[in-house]
């Protein structure tokens, strides 16, 4: 396949040709390979996988949908029989009159063979309908249950995460393969009964049929493959183009477009590569209007040579009027079948391309899943602890944690601090089960992780994260979400929502905990950072207040957005969210929120280099005690400031 050509605006913003892949790429082979042979031998395989989907989804519209094309093509080939005898009636003997009412039955069945196949094409069309949502609706579903299933770490993975984009378009092209299996079958059965029917008028006119259509499959082939290869080559830089647009539509790129003027710029790079994509499909165009020529001309002459013969026959006394006549129709309704027939290969082709994708995302979606099975955790667990914990991620050399031992005490807020790329973030999710430990264990009191059903420690675990999920729906189900199997009224809601202290949030939205939010549809609101990290303050409690087994809250910056004073609440909130069924872990590099924690682990490239309470931890003068320092002195006056004069002073004054 040719490199595709460069545009200057591609080569400055994105370095070169880009080559993310969203699946055409992983089919060059398959698209080149896509020849009528090919097509054909691979049809009844295609044909029966999409059969097979279409029964799991709706048996009885699959079995209406075979009947009428069935009877389709019976009626076609009766339509064809009546067509015979008009002719006959037509061109026989007697006068007018006579065979005018010769013909009269055969127009009649001619007519009502018209009706009878209106009426069964309906009502395959209304069954096919019925189908087809329902092939999309199971495919969809099983991806999107795939793809939540799998570990965490699968979604880290980037080949895997390459797996998961490519296969979110085969549950649409499932869907249009059953449309063009039902038009494959009634191009078929029509050719079927069309081919039975010349080979009784006379067998030298069943080849003819064959030749008429072989160039209209072969161009529909030629056009296919460039396609493909077009596709493939360009299909980056046409994405790329889209990324463009939506970025100087998005409203998190909006402040940066108007006041760097980053929106003229990307417009005329956007006009650069639209140009050479442009020029592309020209090429393509212009390659497909010559080679349908070609087959039509070659159709054509075979079409032409169809008639010398027929012409022949009736001279040489081996057909009469009539039967040309009918053949004439015949033969015109079998190549259009035929031709039809090519064209429902080649998109079945295409299509099975994505399918293809989507069940190898199946295969190896249920090799990575997190397991169903495994041991209950604990009713009453004493601590979760980390035993000589490691960890690795594959794109890194240094291991994320190294060698890790800690205990999170039930009843007790445990803080774990350390500079960005400490590990700290790995620590949490092998602590909340998210991730599993290459060496070393994770207890659940005495029990071990691997050995527990993971549905359940996840169940035990609250997670609040810096970059928690604003959901844009109602600020109701954004706390309800943290318990999302838990029902709950406004009311239910209400403790949770005075505990964050977002009590002044809701207060303000125009429905109360009914708003909409994240401005993302019409109506919908948008909250500072600071409101939804209330918010998300409310979701956590909301969480553990629904849960009185013993289990792990992990805090992750939870105040980045806050102001010195609701940093302070918060921090107060938090740890009063400790009890004898709850072990609190937060996570800050804000040292003030951690001196009343009850233990401090400090982590250094992976590693634990020190642990104690506040005050241990100051006396030993090491990583902590400097942290705690350096941020403690950006809020000290700077020397030779003097001090401000005291309340009593000023009043004096």
């Amino acid at each position: 396949m040719a490199e595709p050509q460069v545009s200057e605006a591609e080569r400055e913003l994105f370095g070169g040709p880009l080559r993310y892949d969203m699946g055409w790429s992983q089919h060059e082979h398959a698209g080149l390979d896509l020849t009528m042979r090919s097509a054909l031998r691979q049809m009844p395989r295609l044909v029966g996988a999409a059969l097979r989907m279409a029964w799991s989804a709706d048996r009885r519209a699959l079995v209406a949908v075979a009947i009428s094309e069935l009877g389709q093509g019976i009626a076609a080939a009766v339509g064809l029989l009546a067509i015979n005898a008009v002719m006959h009636a037509l061109l026989g003997g007697g006068d007018a009159v006579e065979r005018l009412h010769a013909l009269l039955p055969g127009l009649l069945a001619a007519a009502g063979v018209a009706v009878v196949n209106s009426a069964l094409a309906g009502w395959s069309t209304s069954r096919a309908g019925r189908l087809e949502p329902k092939v999309e609706r199971i495919a969809t579903t099983q991806y999107l249950a795939a793809a939540t299933a799998v570990e965490l770490e699968a979604i880290d993975d980037p080949d895997f995460r390459r797996l998961i984009d490519i296969a979110q378009y085969g549950p649409a092209s499932a869907r249009r393969m059953i449309g063009a299996c039902v038009s494959a079958l009634n191009s078929s059965i029509s050719l079927i009964a069309t081919a039975g029917v010349l080979t009784v008028l006379h067998p030298a006119l069943l080849p003819m049929l064959l030749v008429i259509a072989a160039p209209r499959g072969w161009g529909a082939m030629r056009v296919a493959q460039e396609r493909y290869v077009s596709m493939m080559s360009w299909i980056e830089h046409l994405r790329a183009s889209r990324l463009i647009g939506n970025l100087l539509t998005e409203r998190t790129a909006s402040q940066e477009v108007r006041i760097h003027a980053v929106g003229p710029f990307l417009l005329d790079r956007y006009r650069r590569m639209a140009a050479s994509a442009e020029a592309e499909q020209e090429r393509l165009a212009s390659s497909k209007a010559v080679t349908e020529w070609v087959a039509s001309a070659l159709s054509g002459l075979a079409m032409a040579a169809t008639y010398g013969t027929m012409i022949w026959l009736i001279m040489a006394g081996h057909m009469s009027l009539a039967v040309a006549g009918t053949a004439v129709i015949a033969v015109r309704t079998g190549s259009a079948s035929l031709g039809a027939l090519v064209m429902n290969i080649n998109q079945l082709h295409e299509e099975s391309l994505y399918v293809k994708d989507h069940e190898q995302f199946l295969v190896e979606a249920a090799q990575r899943a997190i397991p169903q099975t495994g041991n209950p955790v604990p009713d009453q667990v004493k601590q979760v602890s980390l035993e000589h914990v490691t960890y690795r991620y594959p794109d890194r050399d240094a291991p994320a944690l190294d060698d890790v031992t800690l205990t999170f005490p039930m009843g007790s807020v445990t803080a774990v601090v350390g500079e960005n790329g400490s590990g700290k973030s790995t620590l949490m999710k092998i602590l909340s089960g998210l991730l599993l430990p290459h060496d070393g264990t994770v207890k659940w009191g005495e029990a071990d992780i691997s050995g527990l059903e993971r549905a359940e420690v996840f169940h035990r675990v609250s997670l609040l994260t810096q970059d928690f999920q604003r959901w844009p729906v109602t600020a109701a189900m954004n706390i309800r979400i943290g318990r999302p199997d838990h029902d709950a009224s406004a009311h239910d809601l209400q403790q949770s929502v005075d505990y964050a202290g977002a009590g002044p949030v809701t207060a303000k939205l125009p429905n109360g905990l009914d708003s909409m939010l994240g401005r993302m549809f019409r109506g919908a609101i948008e909250l500072s950072g600071g409101e939804w990290q209330k918010v998300g303050l409310a979701r956590t409690h909301w969480r553990s207040s629904t849960s009185q087994a013993d289990s792990v809250l992990i805090v992750d910056e939870p105040t980045s957005a806050l102001d010195p004073e609701a940093e302070i609440a918060a921090f107060d909130r938090i740890r009063r969210l400790a009890a004898p069924h709850r072990a609190v872990v937060l996570v800050t590099h804000r040292m003030s929120g951690v001196r009343h924690a009850d233990h401090i682990y400090v982590l250094n490239q992976g590693r634990l280099t020190e642990h104690g309470t506040h005050n241990e931890l100051i006396a030993a003068g090491g990583r902590y005690a400097a942290m705690f320092d350096t941020q403690a002195a950006q809020y000290a006056p700077p020397p030779n400031v003097p001090k401000p004069a005291s309340p009593s002073v000023v009043d004096k004054a």
